[in-house]
């Protein structure tokens, strides 16, 4: 018996895909799958109810762990430093999970990644890569952020990008005085946030902040590069003591 209903449904099945089937066609089918037709009674519309929703639940189930796979293949492929498969990876996750804003992060990370390292072998336009993976990157971090906006890992990447990478440090300086009210011990954000300072020529604020610098770190080599970057910016304003 059970055969027969296989061999069935695989001709229905090749029908489904060799000819354009009417939805009317395809539902039959899904009664002839479930054994379930034309429910009228109480028991048979539960009946009905029960067996399509735990069908449901299967494809939902499936689909939850296909997305979860290509998260984790992508993580993997990050730990290695391959950004373009993980960025290929991240894609197909988003799929699953539109609104996960570490899949969003993570393609600012990898974008960004591949940005840098697009270089002039002779062959295409490799300016024209280089300012498409800014592009991805620049929307990844913002869709990050619009999901969570408070995500501080966002602020500090699109804070990066803005002033090492793209020259817009005028973008920048919002995002990581953002960041910093978030994360009030970190250098790293205020090591760039300095610099957007300077970069968009607000000296003071930069000193200041290299002075905060100084005053938080705990790490001599930081200390070390912020006094000398301080000394730098006074040097240029007021000239040799």
């Amino acid at each position: 018996m059970n055969n027969i209903r296989f061999c069935i449904l695989g001709f229905a099945v090749f029908l489904l895909f060799s000819c354009g089937a009417s939805p009317n066609y395809i539902r039959r089918i899904q009664a002839l799958e479930e054994g379930v037709s034309n429910p009228t009674t109480i028991e048979e519309l539960k009946d009905a109810i029960g067996k399509y929703e735990k069908r449901v639940e299967d494809i939902v189930g499936a689909q939850s762990q296909t997305g979860i796979w290509y998260k984790i293949l992508a993580t993997r492929y990050i730990d290695k430093a391959m950004y373009g498969e993980a960025l290929d990876a991240l894609r197909a996750a988003i799929q699953y999970y539109p609104s996960n804003q570490n899949l969003f992060y993570y393609v600012g990370v990898c974008a960004g990644y591949m940005a840098k390292s697009t270089l002039d072998f002779g062959e295409g336009d490799y300016k024209a890569d280089r300012e498409r993976y800014l592009g991805l990157a620049e929307s990844g971090y913002e869709r990050a952020l619009e999901i969570q906006p408070d995500y501080s890992r966002a602020m500090y990447g699109l804070g990066v990008l803005y002033t090492f990478e793209m020259n817009q440090p005028e973008k920048a300086v919002p995002l990581l005085e953002n960041f910093l009210t978030i994360q009030t011990k970190d250098t790293s954000g205020m090591f760039v946030l300095a610099r957007a300072y300077y970069m968009t020529g607000r000296y003071d604020e930069a000193v200041s902040t290299y002075d905060r610098i100084i005053e938080t770190t705990k790490v001599e080599e930081q200390k070390k590069d912020a006094m000398e970057n301080k000394e730098l910016i006074l040097t240029f304003l007021y000239g040799e003591n």
